[in-house]
């Protein structure tokens, strides 16, 4: 039990507001308060209760005294003081803050973290955060939000840092901004964190802020202002995290940094946690860890996928790029085995030949099954990544070499299923190369995002296990052998409509896969920008005949749903079902290809009728086959 409470008031405290505290004291608690004023307070002494009625200035001033830890102190709500409420989770009605702390059972001991010597109550931020440190509830609408949010874009700066643990562990990178607490703030949009980060586990928290490219800041702004989402064990890469007791931070230019909202100018920041600096009655809106539960942690520096290297000088120096931009640390094994796939190989040439025979045989065979098994053998997918890669970053070495070793690939495959074809005495036209021989802009769509797919999968060593599944759906390796089968045969319409096919995918595949590399940052727009419009005007002129064949599926689709309309008919009374089979839309007329069924095989008249049915239902006059079924009862 406190022998004695009392009032530490402000220069310019409200009396009224005083008298209510005292009266509530006496009244509720049968307790006599002492009003002391701060300027003439001296040093605290034990057991006794100090009640602040200060501004946050005031508190920050009390607590640069190493007396402050034996101070046992509740903090009472304030217009002044906004940064110690919601630090410590005052309540804001003074009557209830009163209450909370008179009905705890004891004051918690609390780190204080120092800046340059100072107390610091709230946070430190350091350049412009954007979003992080805002208070919680102040953007409620979405009108609000989005212009909070356009606003923070407009801010996109970087500068250098060198960031320095207490146990000398060193980060050098670009950020727009840190910001540096010691524990969960009530209110704060970093309590977004979700976990209850303690006030005495002896440990700062930063979080860097480094976006490097515009999408990724784009991201960041995302989660911050709509999605509220951004927890301490799942940061996105663009937020470092620095738990340590102490850091040592520096500029090249003058840091500027918020020092519990105020406007402040140094060199460099010194930071370190006190450790118990002092006890203070916590609010209902705070959730504490208790000390006896509190771990016992290392130095925790996460922050892999800050800029480094000369990416930090870019960044501080140069505009934001729109595309993130990789480290050469990054990419070096990406590239080395691009190189390695660019090259021809013996491997290779077996993997082309044998694939090319199963390919082959599927097709004659009419089997999906042993087709898929040459799609998943084909070795030809790595030198068209390769080769987009050479076309994003203009490397005439890694084109040369992608582009012979695919040349060989084509050639043999060529050779191999030509003579394949030529030597089989079956000359059939399967359902399996009849499907490879009328691509449409649906194929380039399988292309494009086969090529993303593939490129994805070889910048990312964890999704490499997916390029099998690409190959499956890109099928490079059949196009090219009825393209082989087509000569052999020596039949042009196979020979162009499968060679279309083929060259779907690799314009849709090289494009795609060089636009993927871009966006992941391998390398500069303007470096690409050369090969991608190059790449861009071959799938456009590609895509010509693919739009006239899509032309022409939505045709046959269209013309078949209308047929519905007509699949019941009463010819001179006898019930006629009618199902459409297809449309061939290649003669100067459409020919429709039906099925009837009826009982009775219909006549010239009735067939007749049949025909004029259709062509009111097609609005349109139409070549018609029909295939007739008589049901016998």
């Amino acid at each position: 039990m406190h022998e004695r409470v009392i009032l530490l008031v402000g220069e310019e405290t409200d009396d009224t507001v005083i008298g209510n505290a005292e009266e509530h004291l006496g009244t509720q608690y049968r307790l006599k308060a002492e009003v002391v004023t701060f300027s003439k307070f001296d040093r605290p002494v034990e057991r006794v209760l100090y009640l602040l009625y200060l501004s946050d200035t005031e508190i920050r001033a009390l607590f640069k005294s190493e007396a402050v830890a034996i101070m046992e102190a509740g903090i009472l709500p304030n217009d002044l003081c906004p940064y110690a409420m919601r630090s410590y989770g005052i309540a804001h009605d003074l009557l209830e803050a009163i209450d909370d702390v008179m009905k705890a059972e004891e004051a918690t001991t609390v780190d204080l973290l120092r800046c340059n010597g100072l107390p610091v109550i709230g946070n430190i931020v350091i350049g412009n955060v954007h979003g992080m440190n805002r208070v919680h509830d102040v953007y409620t609408g979405i009108l609000q939000k989005t212009a909070a949010f356009f606003a923070s874009f407009k801010a996109l700066s970087f500068q250098h840092y060198t960031i320095t643990t207490a146990k000398g562990n060193i980060t050098s990178t670009a950020a727009t901004g840190i910001m540096i607490f010691e524990h969960n703030v009530s209110g704060v949009s970093h309590n977004l964190l979700r976990e209850n980060l303690s006030l005495h586990d002896g440990k700062l928290n930063a979080l860097i802020l480094a976006p490097g490219s515009v999408l990724t800041y784009l991201y960041y702004l995302f989660l911050s202002y709509f999605l509220n989402r951004l927890y301490i064990d799942r940061l996105p890469k663009s937020i470092g995290l620095i738990i340590s007791s102490g850091l040592e931070i520096s500029s090249p230019r003058p840091i500027e940094y918020l020092f519990d909202g105020i406007v402040a100018n140094d060199t460099s920041l010194t930071l370190e946690v006190v450790k118990d600096g002092a006890r203070i009655y916590l609010g209902r809106k705070i959730t504490d860890v208790p000390a006896d539960k509190v771990k016992e942690e290392k130095e925790t520096i996460r922050v892999q996928g800050l800029p480094k290297g000369e990416m930090v000088t870019m960044l501080a120096s140069e505009p934001v790029p729109f595309f993130p931009k990789a480290d050469e640390e990054d990419f070096k094994e990406l590239f080395v085995g691009l190189r390695q796939s660019a090259k021809v190989s013996s491997v290779y040439v077996i993997l082309m030949i044998l694939s090319t025979l199963l390919a082959t045989t599927g097709l004659f065979q009419n089997s999906a099954p042993v087709i898929i098994g040459a799609m998943i053998l084909a070795p030809l997918m790595a030198p068209i990544v390769s080769f987009s890669m050479g076309v994003v970053r203009g490397e005439k070495e890694l084109l040369k070499e992608s582009t012979t070793t695919f040349l060989v690939g084509i050639v043999t495959a060529l050779a191999f299923s030509c003579l394949y074809a030529y030597l089989m005495p079956l000359n059939l036209l399967t359902d399996e190369m009849q499907s490879r021989l009328n691509p449409n802009l649906l194929d380039l769509m399988v292309a494009i995002i086969s090529g993303v797919a593939g490129a994805y999968a070889h910048a990312k060593s964890e999704v490499a296990k997916s390029l099998a599944g690409v190959a499956i759906a890109v099928a490079l390796v059949p196009p090219l052998s009825v393209v082989g089968i087509g000569i052999g045969w020596w039949d042009a319409e196979v020979l162009y409509g499968a060679f279309l096919l083929f060259m779907t995918n690799l314009a849709g595949i090289t494009l795609s896969a060089a636009l993927t590399f871009l966006l992941l940052g391998f390398a500069p727009v303007r470096r690409a920008t050369k090969g991608i419009v190059l790449t861009a005007i071959f799938l456009a002129f590609v895509s010509v005949p693919l739009l006239f064949s899509f032309y022409q599926v939505v045709e046959q689709h269209r013309i078949l749903t209308q047929l519905k309309t007509v699949e019941h008919l009463l010819l001179d009374g006898q019930p006629v079902t009618v199902r459409a089979l297809s449309v061939d839309l290649s003669r100067d007329v459409p020919v429709v290809y039906i099925e009837t069924r009826s009982a009775a095989m219909l006549g010239a008249d009735q067939l007749q009728r049949l025909k004029e049915a259709i062509d009111k239902a097609l609005e349109r006059p139409v070549v018609v086959d029909v295939l007739s079924e008589i049901e016998l009862q």
